[in-house]
């Protein structure tokens, strides 16, 4: 998220990580290219007219480097002109401030799905299926209740499709900048998660590696 109203780049942040996303924001262009410097996202909601570089450059600078962060400018800036002008730089999608949280939540999620191989909006695994749009799992027909970050670590483990995901990655896709590299969150969530989806267990500790489904 980068937007240079501080309060709300935090209220847009702590809404989505409410809906399992994991958020990083920066104030400034500078702040902004740091972290993309860095961190593979897959998501870059952009605001255009940030201090330091602007909005504009940064898409530029995504477009050109072959980045594979999807763009979602977000502005105030919002009549059909700016929207073309937008696009036409490179971003993925526009959306003009005011704005629905519902609408933009629908939209980053949207742009997600983009830069992988097609996969069903419905994600499946035996008899486990997660509906990440509605955010409910449910095994063999029975609904399943799971907090974001136990909903946030299934899904990631089944859009990878039997590949194996390291705790790393958990961490990083899963949780945000604030997170502790020491700490045994993965563990701890991935435990919580075995126990609540049952028998027969789904989610296989690769040793050294991390884990999959």
């Amino acid at each position: 998220m980068v937007e240079d109203e501080e309060l709300l780049a935090d209220a847009i942040a702590r809404g989505l990580r409410r809906e399992a996303f994991a958020v990083d924001v920066a104030l400034d262009g500078d702040a902004a290219l740091e972290r993309l410097a860095i961190d593979p996202y897959d998501v870059v909601v952009l605001d255009r007219d940030l201090p330091g570089v602007h909005g504009d450059d940064i898409c530029r600078q995504l477009v050109a480097e072959g980045s594979a962060a999807r763009i979602l400018m977000l502005t105030a800036a919002a009549d059909v002109d700016d929207r073309v002008t937008g696009l036409s730089l490179g971003a993925d999608d526009y959306l003009g401030k005011p704005f629905s949280f519902a609408e933009l939540t629908a939209r980053i999620r949207a742009l997600a799905r983009r830069p992988a191989v097609a996969l069903s909006p419905v994600l499946r695994h035996g008899d486990l299926v997660l509906d990440p749009a509605r955010r409910s799992v449910e095994r063999g027909g029975v609904p399943i209740h799971l907090g974001r970050r136990e909903m946030a670590v299934l899904e990631a483990l089944l859009r990878a499709q039997g590949a194996v995901v390291s705790a790393e990655q958990l961490l990083e896709s899963v949780w945000d900048q604030h997170a502790d590299p020491f700490s045994n969150a993965v563990r701890v969530t991935v435990a919580r998660l075995r126990r609540k989806l049952g028998q027969p267990p789904l989610i296989e500790t690769v040793v050294g590696g991390g884990y999959r489904l």
